[in-house]
């Protein structure tokens, strides 16, 4: 039998440069994983906040002044953010499963769609509150 030459190809699509190139479907959904585990994160930071305030003054006055500092005002912002992206990640998902836009062209329009609508929302969120 003639023997046949294989072709070496990458064995996974997680090898980001000259064997993959990352695309928006993937970006975004790699992020919206991202942002529930951040989302959750900030939760326990809250919990925290919270669990001081109800045990300790000097606790609760250390955890007051972080939050309150300019590292947790990013954070927060931050944690604004995640959260809303995650909702519009979730939201694309409901969409995917009544079966609309499952072609590529509107999968990439929702995930460019969820960046700006996350950070539109958290500006406004920012803003009015």
């Amino acid at each position: 039998m003639a023997e046949t030459k294989r072709v070496e190809r990458p064995l996974s699509p997680f090898m980001i440069g000259q064997y993959y190139r990352p695309q928006m479907t993937s970006i975004s959904s790699i992020t919206v994983r991202i942002t529930g585990i951040a989302t959750f994160g900030f939760a326990v930071l809250i919990v925290l906040w919270l669990l001081t305030a109800a045990t300790s003054a000097g606790a609760f006055a250390v955890m007051d002044g972080l939050l309150r500092s300019f590292i947790g005002d990013l954070l927060m912002i931050c944690a604004v953010w995640a959260l809303w992206y995650h909702m519009l990640g979730r939201l694309r998902h409901v969409i995917w499963d009544f079966g609309y836009a499952l072609d590529i062209k509107s999968s990439e329009t929702m995930g460019r769609g969820m960046f700006i609508g996350a950070t539109v929302l958290m500006l406004f969120t920012i803003i009015v509150l």
